[in-house]
């Protein structure tokens, strides 16, 4: 098992009189976007919203907007009050791991949710601007999670179909997708300003799908998985990379 981002929330006690909330440490990769970190901070957000008072939850992405455009942000917020200074907070520490293929939330529980969801966006604020727009959009569709805190919602946040969702998918999509379709180490990826053209990568599918259908052989036990993970990598391949045509 491995963490793969971190962070941890400081939060006044439930039975203090004044509501405050502070973040403290934190490792949140966010490359490629949203990252370990945006999907950590996603699963936050998603595991709490529900019990947030539905009347603040507009605030809350008026909260998302001026923190990704680096606005001030007038206090309280969500009836709770951000502060820097940690003295006299409890502190949560929550965590996304992996195991093996797996991606796994670990969250504390000595809380709020308000303060957990707005720990979460605070620390995404203090992201680097070149990420926080990708991250905010995942914590903003974290907001409209309806399902369990689970698989699903790990690939809704990284953005995979969740059949096709792992761990090596996530960390790198393009490389990922390539070997889905036999293309091999050798081809360019896009960090390399390469990539298979659009030709290349639909022949490739149709040969790969053709050969994963049962009545050409393939076992039908795996042949819906095999087809979502083609069909994921096809639609990588043509969206991500400077392909030709």
């Amino acid at each position: 098992m491995v963490v793969l981002a971190e962070l941890e929330i400081y939060h006044s006690r439930p039975i203090a009189p004044t509501r405050r909330v502070a973040v403290g440490e934190s490792v949140l990769p966010c490359d490629p976007a949203p990252g370990f970190g945006g999907i950590l901070l996603g699963g936050l957000v998603a595991a709490h919203i529900g019990a947030v008072d539905p009347d603040l939850r507009p605030d809350l992405t008026k909260l998302t907007v001026q923190l990704e455009q680096g606005q001030r942000i007038p206090q309280p917020r969500l009836r709770y009050r951000f502060q820097h200074d940690r003295v006299g907070l409890l502190r949560s520490r929550h965590r996304l791991v992996g195991d093996g293929e797996e991606l796994r939330f670990e969250f504390d529980d000595r809380g709020m949710p308000a303060q957990y969801v707005l720990g979460a966006v605070y620390a995404a604020g203090a992201l680097p601007t070149e990420v926080r727009h990708d991250v905010m959009t995942t914590l903003r569709r974290a907001m409209r999670w309806g399902g369990a805190v689970g698989p699903d919602l790990v690939a809704a946040l990284a953005g995979f179909d969740q059949a096709s969702f792992t761990r090596s998918a996530f960390e790198d999509p393009i490389g990922w997708a390539l070997d889905q379709l036999g293309f091999g180490v050798g081809v360019p990826t896009a960090a390399r300003g390469g990539g298979p053209d659009r030709a290349d990568v639909v022949r490739r599918f149709r040969l790969a799908l053709r050969e994963a259908h049962p009545d050409h052989g393939g076992e039908a036990a795996d042949a819906a998985q095999r087809i979502a993970d083609l069909t994921e990598a096809r639609r990588i391949l043509l969206g991500r990379t400077p392909l030709a045509g």
